[in-house]
């Protein structure tokens, strides 16, 4: 092997491994959820409940594509819940266009969801799961309108929306 073969297949490795080893797209091998949740289920019954894009969201801590979800434009009143448990988490009120392609809120529904960090992409991102089942939603940045200048970007096959 050559220098500059060496040094493709050196830079390739690390790069391979700064992205958690492919995990980028697929979402992390221990999955969601990895903790005490009051609401919990085999992994098996989250694969009949849930489609596959929700089920990689969800349980896996995948991305859907941006601008693929219904719910990035919808309108009217109601409620945003848990697409695994039905955990109400966040009202029309409070969902705005970001322009990212994702449903984006300013602030969730009082302890309807948790936090931790996620250091998968180069950086250090919050990630947000459900309180009640851990399941993935998205992560929130501190680039949103006020009053909290927060944006919580979620996935929106990790959502179901509840008309009022």
């Amino acid at each position: 092997m050559n220098r500059r073969a060496m040094m493709k297949a050196g830079i390739a490795a690390g790069a391979i491994a700064a992205l958690g080893g492919g995990r980028l797209l697929a979402g992390s091998a221990k999955g969601a959820g990895s903790g005490d949740f009051e609401f919990t289920l085999p992994d098996s019954e989250w694969k009949r409940r849930l489609s596959p894009m929700a089920y990689r969201v969800l349980r896996h801590e995948a991305t859907e594509r941006p601008f693929s979800s219904p719910l990035n434009h919808e309108k009217r009143k109601g409620i945003y819940a848990c697409a695994g448990c039905d955990l109400p988490l966040y009202s029309s009120d409070a969902k705005y266009d970001s322009g990212t392609g994702w449903p984006s809120f300013w602030k969730p529904l009082p302890g309807a969801i948790g936090t931790k960090e996620d250091r998968r992409l180069f950086t250090t991102r919050t990630e947000v799961h459900c309180r009640r089942c851990g399941g993935h939603l998205g992560h929130v940045f501190k680039d949103g309108p006020p009053p909290t200048g927060l944006r919580y970007c979620m996935n929106g096959v990790a959502l179901k929306f509840i008309p009022a």
